[in-house]
């Protein structure tokens, strides 16, 4: 899939927007918009498990069996499996409900999880993939500003603390709703 691309810095770290498939990324970690129970589930969750093959999944049960459901907002990491990444970082994004529970703080704890794991494990490129959109209903435009404004925040808080953040969005349509996010 030839995909269009963004790029800005910022306080360090490079900020990047693709059109692509997330499982293909060569990064340190991808992030994998989960399900509670970490399993596979649909749309990218379903993906990154196939792609990342048994470990992904085994070492995902194996989380869930020792610590219960995920909540949302939470991270937790898997070996990468058959992925160019090394690592999976999973996070459970918010269900829309209209906007009026919480829905944008729990979007913004989850991308802020993911970047605090990637920095304690000292990983230096992470791709997310736009977290609640599928499924989950989350408003693309609404979920866009949310995840570059956290992003942004985090990195200005950790300034070169990654090399690159990187999000990866499957649909045309999606890459302009983070584009014209980034932009504003």
């Amino acid at each position: 899939m030839a995909g269009e691309r963004f790029e800005v810095e910022v306080s360090g770290t490079r900020l990047v927007l693709v059109q692509g498939d997330i499982t293909r990324e060569e990064v340190d970690a991808i992030v994998n918009a989960a399900n509670p129970d970490l399993t596979p589930g649909g749309g990218v969750s379903g993906a990154i498990h196939r792609a990342g093959g048994p470990l992904v999944t085994e070492s995902a049960a194996e989380i869930r069996r020792e610590r219960g459901p995920l909540p949302t907002g939470d991270a937790v990491i898997t070996p990468g499996g058959e992925l160019p990444a090394r690592w999976v970082i999973h996070t459970v994004g918010p269900v829309w409900h209209g906007g009026a529970h919480g829905e944008a703080t729990l979007l913004a704890r989850a991308y802020r999880s993911c970047l605090a794991l990637a920095v304690a494990r000292g990983l230096r490129t992470v791709a997310f993939p736009s977290i609640s959109t599928g499924v989950y209903g989350y408003p693309v435009e609404q979920a866009a500003r949310v995840a570059l404004r956290t992003v942004r925040d985090f990195l200005g808080e950790h300034p070169g603390a990654l090399d690159e953040v990187r999000f990866v969005l499957f649909s045309q349509a999606d890459f302009l709703a983070y584009r014209t996010a980034a932009s504003g």
